[in-house]
């Protein structure tokens, strides 16, 4: 297997294509102009199409006009970027059109600043645009899973019918790490509701405007089913170090990263930590920390915002333990900042 040095918008990029998609359409907005900047150089010599479209807002409805065409498309963008994409998404899970979104996420609100940051939890997991449905939302934590999720979402997004979203903070879009590349996915995905010539068939027609109630409540409810098969079926988290654990540590991304090796350095104390990484944000893996529970004492979110998981994690655990929390924007807390936070709890709590 061939091994390359790659940042992490590259991978993602790459990865994309191996998956078979034919079309790029988005507007440049660091940190993740990267991924733009790789499509426009690789469509045109697979025969795809790469278009800068002259706003967020253009670029999602030309998503949602290509994935209607039956191709596998995507577009890319950050922050105030996705805030500008959030309608036309509304309209493309309406529609049950796949594609995918990525959001290399920047500190806000507002136009905020290029620094490491998770503050876009809430648009993401919370619909990401008006109305009843949810998007699959898939965080990777190093620039191999760049690549290989930016697979799976095109995977998801077709088994679904539906927008999936990779979220990634900036640092994770511009560091460097050696990967291994992955073979194209050689797949024929039947797409039979595509608007794709009809020659043999009726024509097929994308509908998101609904004059009566019955229609409306009708697609509402083939959403919402979907949406609890999507909770049944594609929960993800990755547990490190939790078979003993007392003080577990819930955090995704790049901060997972970091949070094992707190977790290390906690263990040589005698500190029985552990950590909880969610994979999907949407569906949130809430059986993963429910499995734990039965010795988990206590739980410690960390995340590079203010607060937003954490209420993910107080929902799952329904008041069975207590939770604290380690926030912090604009720079990637250290092992040791976080481990002195682990300290402090586990002596709060009698777990030292």
């Amino acid at each position: 297997m061939k091994k390359v040095l790659m940042k992490g918008n590259e991978a993602l990029a790459e990865g994309a294509i191996l998956a078979g998609c034919k079309a790029y359409f988005g507007y440049p907005i660091t940190p993740s102009s990267e991924i733009a900047e790789y499509m426009a150089r690789c469509m045109p010599k697979i025969g795809g199409v790469f278009l800068q479209a002259e706003s967020e807002v253009a670029s999602i409805n030309m998503v949602y006009g290509g994935s209607a065409a039956g191709f596998r498309v995507m577009t890319a963008s950050s922050s105030p970027g996705i805030s500008l994409m959030s309608e036309g998404i509304s309209y493309i899970a309406q529609a049950e059109l796949p594609c995918l979104i990525v959001n290399i996420s920047r500190g806000g609100p507002g136009l905020g600043a290029i620094v490491p940051s998770q503050s876009d939890y809430f648009q993401a997991t919370k619909g990401g645009g008006h109305g009843d449905y949810n998007m699959i939302v898939l965080a990777p934590s190093t620039v191999q899973e760049m690549m290989d999720y930016a697979i799976e979402s095109f995977r998801l997004a077709d088994k679904y019918r539906n927008p999936v979203m990779l979220m990634a903070d900036g640092t994770m879009g511009q560091m460097m790490e050696p990967i291994i590349m992955r073979e194209p996915i050689v797949e024929s995905v039947d797409k039979p509701w595509a608007a794709n010539g009809c020659v043999n068939r009726d024509p097929n027609a994308f509908n998101t405007f609904f004059m009566q109630q019955e229609p409306l409540e009708a697609i509402n409810q083939v959403l919402w089913n979907k949406s609890r098969l999507m909770e049944a079926n594609e929960k993800k988290a990755e547990a490190y170090m939790i078979e003993d654990a007392e003080l577990v540590i819930v955090a995704f991304g790049l901060l997972a990263r970091v949070a094992k090796k707190t977790v290390q350095e906690a263990r040589k104390i005698g500190i029985k930590a552990g950590l909880v990484r969610p994979i999907t944000l949407w569906p949130f893996p809430d059986s993963f920390l429910n499995e734990v529970t039965t010795q988990a004492k206590h739980f410690l979110v960390a995340e590079m915002n203010y607060g937003q998981m954490i209420e993910d994690v107080k929902i799952a655990l329904n008041g069975r333990t207590g939770v604290d929390f380690f926030g912090k924007i604009g720079v990637v807390p250290s092992p040791e900042e976080l481990f002195e936070c682990v300290k402090k709890v586990a002596e709060k709590e009698g777990l030292a």
